[in-house]
């Protein structure tokens, strides 16, 4: 079967078609800037990259366009739609509505739609995704794969706040966690490579990209994650403050006179390593190259990015009581070497030692501990798309 896998923004969207036997993806692209003029990038597998400007007043035009791209007769990958068997749309939050994927339906959009408030730049622009598909392909089946869905199986004493247990009973104020797919594909995949039943592993993942997050995975299912109730949580990302004294707002507000809104777009846009390195930048490549050139507020954003995350693994080894596994993986788990190096050397009291050769290596799927180290260190490249593309099959 071909599943279209669909993530979709407020004015992008992201596409893969993945052949469900091979589970190789026959065709991928993305379409941005959709409602100001439009563009569209589509490859096909082992084809070439064509990008073009195409109008997209709103999301239904830029999937008409990716439909057809998909079955041009010259560089499509498919005849006809009936080659496609079923979208998979990426759902950023369920709430404590969805612990698992789901078929679309009526229903569904609506309790979808419920879950707005908690993710109000994401929800809306994920639901906008699904209608246009359902308007485009109605008789395709359809699947939500949730990021919330995996942390679902939290206890309570990992998701709840230390705030007035009001706010939860009213509003649902909780941890939630996010790159549910991401955790969920990566820590499978670690049990499968160790040799180990799922159910039978203790794994940390830890997905580090722009947005970065952390996973405790005991015995198959999320015991904890460091994102919190929106994606802001947690460690220190590209652009994201990650963990702070709540009281700091107070103090910035009446120093800067900033109001909510100025605080919000403080924390999440110029935050992190990028207001650390003093607005150098968030990519790790700028961030080393300055760093090694003796720029120091890019160092620290390096070292404190390093120190947080060792931070959380050695907290969640703590919350489960052991680790068997840790798991690297996203753009800078799988890339940056120097990370990974920084972070396993506050490890050694778990009788990691690192392979340095191995951890070299950039974007393989590699085991980066020696032998005989007794927590396994690996890197797993993530395939969101995949995971999604096995949820939706798994369902329809």
């Amino acid at each position: 079967m071909n599943v279209l896998v669909i993530n979709c923004g407020s004015s992008s969207l992201k596409f893969q078609l993945i052949n469900s036997d091979s589970e190789q993806a026959l065709a991928k692209g993305l379409c941005e800037r959709i409602g100001i003029d439009g563009c569209l990038t589509y490859q096909p597998a082992g084809g070439e990259k064509e990008k073009t400007e195409k109008a997209m007043p709103t999301h239904t035009e830029a999937i008409q366009y990716v439909i057809d791209a998909l079955t041009d007769p010259e560089t499509g990958v498919v005849k006809s739609l009936d080659e496609i068997g079923a979208v998979g749309h990426r759902v950023v939050h369920g709430g404590e509505k969805f612990a698992s994927s789901v078929v679309i339906t009526d229903e569904v959009i609506k309790a979808i739609e419920e879950c707005n408030d908690l993710a109000p730049l994401h929800n809306p622009a994920n639901l906008i995704g699904i209608e246009a598909c359902r308007i485009l392909m109605p008789d395709t089946p359809m699947v939500g794969v949730f990021d919330t869905a995996f942390h679902q199986t939290m206890p309570e004493k990992a998701y709840m706040y230390g705030l007035p247990y009001e706010y939860y009973d009213k509003y649902k104020v909780r941890r939630y966690g996010f790159h549910g797919t991401s955790h969920s594909f990566v820590s499978k995949r670690a049990a499968e490579l160790v040799g180990k039943p799922y159910d039978q592993v203790k794994t940390i993942v830890c997905h580090l990209g722009n947005g970065a997050s952390i996973c405790a995975v005991k015995n198959g299912k999320s015991v904890d994650t460091s994102m919190g109730l929106t994606p802001l949580e947690g460690l220190v990302m590209g652009t994201r403050s990650g963990d702070i004294d709540p009281a700091i707002l107070e103090f910035i507000a009446k120093k800067e006179d900033l109001d909510i809104s100025g605080l919000m777009n403080m924390l999440n846009k110029k935050s992190g390593v990028f207001g650390l390195s003093d607005y150098l930048s968030s990519d790790f490549r700028d961030l080393t190259s300055a760093a090694s050139e003796g720029n120091a507020p890019a160092r620290i954003a390096l070292e404190v990015f390093s120190y947080r995350v060792a931070k959380y693994v050695g907290s969640y080894a703590a919350a489960m009581n052991g680790v068997d596994v840790i798991a690297f993986t996203a753009g800078i788990g799988e890339n940056v070497s120097a990370v990974r190096a920084d972070v396993v050397n506050h490890l050694t009291y778990l009788g990691i030692e690192l392979d340095e050769a191995a951890n070299e290596k950039r974007g393989e799927e590699i085991t980066i501990s020696t032998p005989d180290s007794k927590v396994t260190v690996m890197v797993i490249p993530t395939n969101e798309e995949l995971a999604i593309a096995r949820e939706t099959v798994a369902l329809i």
